[in-house]
């Protein structure tokens, strides 16, 4: 195997993917959920859910922050919630921002960024952030070993993420549209494992 392929099978896990929860999976959160997993090495996994809305608006959130809104396109705009941990700690997913950085942004693929510091949400508030973004408050992660247990468990399925998908897609048709990228026919998903 050459270095660069090695590089990339020993170092990426499934950062920059979807995971998309099996039919079968149980757990009230999970649920149809799709996870843009944002950072996964051999310490754990960490990911923020992009197709659940929650009651709270963009704008409301930003009311309770004291920060004021001039950016009228926020109107109407829910929040997500991005998983269970955390829930108070909001997340942004956007793409990328031209000229323009933020104090604590982690990059997850070519055009998707994730901002975890204020200085983003007054920039969206004067519409000078990022052109798409969707807010989440709270995250989903896992334990070393934990994601990969669950994978080969048939609870999830992986694809690469798509940007199309998490900020043009209706929110209830993100899991669907998450399946079918895959090439799979939504009605016909197994609940049983297909491998060994």
């Amino acid at each position: 195997m050459d270095e660069a392929a090695s590089h990339t099978q020993g170092s990426s896990f499934l950062q920059g993917q979807f995971l998309i929860a099996m039919p079968n999976l149980a757990d009230p959160y999970f649920e149809h959920s799709v996870t843009l997993i944002c950072q996964h090495d051999a310490e754990g996994c960490f990911g923020l859910t992009i197709n659940r809305p929650i009651q709270v608006t963009v704008t409301e959130l930003f009311e309770q922050l004291n920060i004021p809104v001039e950016n009228e396109s926020l109107k109407g705009l829910k929040a997500l919630s991005g998983g269970p941990v955390q829930p108070e700690q909001g997340f942004v997913i956007h793409d990328k921002a031209i000229e323009k950085t933020w104090e604590n942004t982690m990059q997850v693929t070519n055009d998707l960024y994730v901002t975890a510091s204020r200085d983003i949400l007054f920039d969206i508030a004067i519409n000078k952030g990022p052109k798409n973004f969707l807010l989440t408050l709270g995250c989903a992660s896992w334990v070393a070993g934990q994601m990969e247990a669950e994978v080969l468990n048939n609870s999830w399925l992986n694809c690469d993420a798509n940007s199309k998908i998490i900020f043009d897609t209706p929110y209830n048709q993100r899991w669907n549209g998450a399946v079918e990228k895959m090439g799979i026919n939504a009605a016909f998903i197994s609940d049983v494992a297909g491998h060994d």
